[in-house]
């Protein structure tokens, strides 16, 4: 993909905050808008691959599982600090989407994204792993992949690499199951999928019952534990 005439500096850009408490793993999920394609060609994913891996070298967040999909992308991320995580998907989609409209030729054409990207925190915990499996067979899932592993553009097949590609493997805050390939390629059940997609949609924490709670108070998200309409809801059934 070519470089555009004139790229914002990533070291230079000005930064602006946004609530994202550090310490917390996050499921990050962003999709064009109008869910266009974002990956037309294997280079395009390629390419987004490079700007995520000089974003990398500037702000170091934890990468613990990546799935890159035509449409849209999914990132599990692990920062440290308070507002890395907005200041590190700031860098990504700017510096993707000048890229993208330089090689598309587009600029001025609109934006690449519907938006803010969505968010929401994970226990850190079994729930983490359901969320990495989830992220991880995407592919699979869509069909466009036998198995995790075979789809390139995700952390199922950078993971076979040595050192893995980005990857923060071995700053998990959990141990990974020794036989991970073979639970990534297992379906998850419909439960799982339905309250990954549930908080993926509306930014519930996930995790279990007291640790929702908790951390709903902690960061202010107690809107997204009520049901559409503003009604407090019923304990939710696990």
């Amino acid at each position: 993909m070519r470089e555009p005439r004139q790229e914002a500096n990533i070291e230079s850009m000005p930064r602006r905050p946004r609530v994202a408490t550090g310490g917390y793993a996050y499921h990050v999920l962003n999709r064009a808008v109008g869910r266009w394609k974002i990956f037309r060609k294997d280079e395009d994913y390629a390419a987004f691959e490079r700007v995520l891996a000089r974003v990398h070298d500037c702000l170091p967040t934890r990468l613990l599982a990546y799935c890159l999909m035509p449409n849209h992308w999914h990132l599990v991320l692990w920062p440290r600090e308070d507002g890395e995580l907005s200041e590190f998907l700031r860098l990504l989609t700017v510096t993707h989407t000048q890229r993208w409209h330089a090689h598309y030729h587009s600029a001025g054409t609109g934006p690449l994204y519907q938006g803010r990207f969505k968010s929401f925190p994970i226990q850190q915990d079994q729930h983490l792993l359901t969320v990495c499996r989830y992220v991880e067979r995407n592919a699979p899932t869509a069909g466009l992949a036998p198995r995790a592993q075979a789809w390139p553009w995700g952390s199922a097949a950078k993971r076979l690499q040595r050192p893995p590609w980005l990857l923060d493997d071995a700053a998990w805050p959990l141990r990974r199951p020794s036989h991970w390939q073979e639970l990534v390629n297992h379906p998850l059940c419909g439960q799982d999928v339905r309250r990954i997609e549930t908080s993926a949609e509306r930014g519930r924490p996930l995790g279990d019952d007291a640790w929702v709670q908790q951390t709903a108070n902690k960061l202010s998200l107690q809107s997204t534990l009520r049901p559409r309409g503003g009604q407090p809801k019923a304990k939710e059934q696990q």
